[in-house]
């Protein structure tokens, strides 16, 4: 990008992020919940600041059978506090050739739906969600059919239903065999246009643009996940789209790997934002800004190899709200709870609220 441009994108960029609060839509926000205390505290410190939780509590097997549990904690807090509870539906360890048998067999769908609308009712669920991954490419329409099911069925019973999608930024697979995998096993498998149709809303899972399979680079980057965003208008309106919000920050490192005949990788993890900033400083590292990626990084060498950091901070998470405002999306859901920069809860404070 020229200089110019990138003077334009920093002009457009500050006067998003300073329309007065009063003047800016206000943005649904869902929180993703793991069973951590960590995941606990935060919710409770900052309920005032959330609109849905969405516990990552009920696992989905081939049969159609669902098992899981929600901390009664979290139920009675959010039932006080007016947060509507969604949680969501897994497919187990995002296996495929069990999702494969799940979704060819009929009597194990009709199994999962009823099972949905009981836990609904019984638990007075605002709604559930649908994270289920790994898809292949040849069950979409498959796919397809058991969330037209479920959300006839859940919307007949006064329940609510969306859908997590992975990423894609556009029709074509990419340059990469990886994007090829990608493509046939993770992003081909959504008909996004019949998804939308049908349910409440999809978060699209505009992160882990790098993961622990690829090079170091942004959990998000703001490009990246404009791209993404823009394929994703082509199907679904705006007022159905949920942005994908990481709040984990990213360490790559090398690991020993005794599996492999080298016996060693370059490996990534997860890190809280308080985490990730203290090994920076530990190893005297300066964080830099990339503004253009929107992002803080840092590198630094442990024992003559280098590792790196890149970190979801308050900053980043602004850029990511000027994001969904821009592109007028119904709201945003944040992965996950109990990492994030605490920072990021006065940036609420002073946002208006969405989708109450």
């Amino acid at each position: 990008m020229s200089s110019l441009g990138r003077f334009g994108l920093v002009i457009a960029t500050f006067a998003i992020l300073h329309v007065p609060a009063s003047a800016q839509v206000g943005l649904e926000r869902l929180f993703y919940y793991t069973d951590t205390e960590d995941s606990y505290a935060s919710f409770v410190r900052h309920i005032d600041q959330i609109s849905i939780v969405a516990p990552g509590s009920y696992i989905i097997d081939s049969l159609g059978i669902m098992w899981g549990s929600i901390d009664r904690r979290v139920l009675d807090l959010a039932k006080r506090s007016g947060v509507r509870v969604m949680p969501l539906i897994i497919n187990e360890t995002f296996h495929q050739p069990s999702l494969k048998r799940l979704l060819g067999d009929t009597a194990a769908r009709g199994r999962s739906v009823r099972t949905m609308v009981d836990l609904c009712r019984q638990h007075g669920f605002w709604g559930l969600q649908f994270d289920i991954e790994n898809v292949s490419l040849e069950d979409r329409d498959r796919l397809t059919a058991w969330y037209t099911d479920a959300a006839r069925a859940l919307h007949g019973a006064g329940c609510k239903i969306s859908i997590a999608v992975v990423h894609r930024p556009g029709e074509f697979a990419g340059p990469l065999a990886y994007h090829r995998f990608l493509f046939d096993s993770w992003r081909g498998g959504y008909d996004l246009a019949a998804l939308g149709k049908v349910g409440d809303f999809i978060s699209i899972m505009t992160y882990s643009q790098h993961t622990r399979r690829t090079p170091p680079g942004p959990n998000a980057g703001i490009p990246w996940m404009r791209d993404v965003v823009d394929y994703f208008l082509r199907f679904v309106p705006a007022e159905k789209l949920s942005l994908g919000v990481p709040l984990q920050s990213m360490r790559w490192f090398t690991r020993e790997d005794n599996s492999l005949p080298e016996r060693a990788r370059s490996w990534s993890e997860t890190l809280s934002w308080t985490w990730g900033s203290g090994l920076a400083e530990r190893n005297g590292a300066r964080l830099h800004w990339d503004s253009v990626q929107a992002v803080s990084y840092a590198y630094y060498p442990n024992g003559g190899t280098f590792e790196w950091l890149f970190l979801e901070d308050v900053q980043s998470f602004r850029a990511k709200l000027a994001l969904a405002r821009e592109k007028k999306l119904r709201g945003f859901s944040a992965w996950v709870l109990g990492p994030e920069d605490e920072r990021i809860w006065e940036v609420l404070k002073a946002e208006p609220r969405g989708k109450e």
